[in-house]
């Protein structure tokens, strides 16, 4: 007989171990099932937190070079060891890791490693090697997060074509990178290569970078990374990818039919990630999908399984690590009787380049087309005392408000630490605050998120106190 439990949860990526501690912490006999033996999925291994590594290291190094003059700061033979910085993100991940398992055992959660898979809608089979293990659940929640996806005609070595993973291992630092996808991954791996010199190509079939944002971000940031050796090929689609002894071929054509062809050490496949359902046994518990391979649920997370609950980048949304957290937080303190609320019109994205983009809420062109009218205050970091003295003078905050009843509709963000002053912008919209709100309540001086303060003022009357 299989060994019996409250809540097997199958995926140990931030939805998975989140809603396995968050429902252990409500006394729910809990069990963990992951196909790695390291926790924590793509963001911990291979995603968020080597990424950031990456890019912290290597935004040292570019202000060290671009800047330190300014500050007054004389270095000798400045360079870069890469093996060196790998070796800094791979501890980083490893003290992650680490945590994890703390976590993990603190909670006196069960472990299962291994492939998890649903033999019926209560019993899920864990293969390890040749090794079957059946455990047994109340409740299951799946939290089995997404992968690259590939192109159809160039599948990934992690060589010279690589995903997000293997552009995080490089052991030499690339001549020529060429990136294909204009949206957050392919931008903040390409930031990391090209602060440290390498030039890098960015291929994208649409007609502007992170498309999904306000517009106004992308032009932004596309000016910005021209600085640190990008090329932009907007509205160009990829044709063809050939690997050759000394790197790779790509061929690309634009909308006017121009052909172009462009050689590289490395090209990075970027142009999306897709769920990661492969192998589950969803139709044996009933569990439906939608076109795109998404697990359909309903406004609980419920899926078509009446015990069974989905979470994070396999259902609908924006695939984004604290996403999936919450998500796992509220599945598990539905099953136990409690009424949580998720709003996902105030989840915050972030694209950790330099200068950083955050946003939460609506664009311009989002409600432009929903015919919402609105008033706009924007504040420039150039304008701003402590930008000032950090010697940072790219970028701006964006107010969107209801033009009548003043209340924020969403917050846009290009400049140095946006991917922690919009936490602000977060709580406003959550507590339904108006423009005029933010611009009354007292911030500290110099701070950056002043600069939020007076975006707020001229979107509610057009009067900025610094500009």
């Amino acid at each position: 007989m299989s060994e019996r439990y409250d809540l097997i949860v199958v995926g140990g990526g931030p939805g998975g171990y989140v809603a396995a501690i968050r429902a252990a912490q409500l006394g729910f006999k809990v069990a963990l099932v992951e196909k790695e033996e390291p926790l924590g999925g793509t963001c911990t291994n291979v995603g968020c937190i080597p990424s950031k590594a990456l890019l912290d290291s290597s935004e040292l190094y570019h202000q060290a070079k671009q800047k330190g003059n300014d500050h007054g700061l004389e270095f000798v033979e400045l360079k870069v060891n890469l093996k060196t910085m790998m070796r800094r993100k791979a501890d980083v991940v490893a003290k992650t890791r680490d945590g994890l398992n703390y976590l993990i055992n603190k909670n006196k959660i069960t472990r299962f490693t291994g492939h998890g898979s649903f033999i019926d809608s209560s019993t899920i089979q864990v293969l390890s090697g040749r090794e079957k293990t059946k455990i047994s659940g109340s409740y299951i929640v799946i939290a089995t997060g997404s992968e690259p996806t590939e192109l159809p005609f160039a599948s990934f070595d992690e060589k010279r074509v690589l995903s997000s993973t293997g552009a995080l291992e490089l052991q030499k630092l690339p001549k020529h990178l060429i990136v294909i996808g204009g949206g957050v991954i392919g931008l903040e791996i390409g930031s990391v290569y090209g602060r440290l010199g390498s030039k890098i190509t960015v291929i994208e079939f649409l007609d502007s970078i992170i498309s999904t944002l306000d517009r106004q971000l992308g032009k932004a940031l596309q000016k910005s990374l021209k600085a640190i050796n990008f090329e932009f090929h907007l509205g160009t689609k990829v044709t063809g990818i050939n690997v050759t002894k000394q790197g790779v071929v790509v061929t690309a054509e634009n909308a006017k039919g121009k052909s172009f062809e462009f050689s590289a050490d490395h090209v990075l496949v970027a142009i999306g990630r897709r769920p990661y359902t492969e192998g589950l046994g969803l139709t044996n518990a009933g569990i439906e999908v939608d076109e795109v391979g998404r697990i359909k649920t309903d406004k609980n997370l419920r899926t078509t399984c009446e015990n069974v609950y989905a979470v994070g980048d396999v259902v609908a949304g924006p695939m984004l690590a604290h996403k999936a957290e919450e998500e796992g937080v509220a599945v598990a303190e539905i099953l136990a009787g409690e009424k949580p609320q998720i709003n996902h019109d105030t989840i915050p994205g972030v694209v950790y380049t330099w200068p950083e983009v955050a946003t939460v809420g609506k664009s311009e062109e989002e409600l432009k087309k929903d015919s919402i009218e609105y008033k706009v205050g924007t504040f420039p970091f150039k304008a701003s005392g402590r930008a000032r003295a950090a010697n940072e003078f790219e970028g701006f905050v964006k107010v969107l408000a209801d033009a009548q009843s003043d209340e924020i509709l969403g917050v846009h963000m290009i400049g140095p630490r946006c991917s922690d002053m919009i936490g602000e912008a977060v709580v406003a919209m959550e507590y339904k605050a108006s423009a005029e709100d933010i611009g009354r309540i007292v911030h500290a001086h110099p701070t950056f998120t002043e600069s939020f303060k007076e975006a707020s003022l001229m979107a509610t009357a057009n009067r900025a106190l610094h500009l």
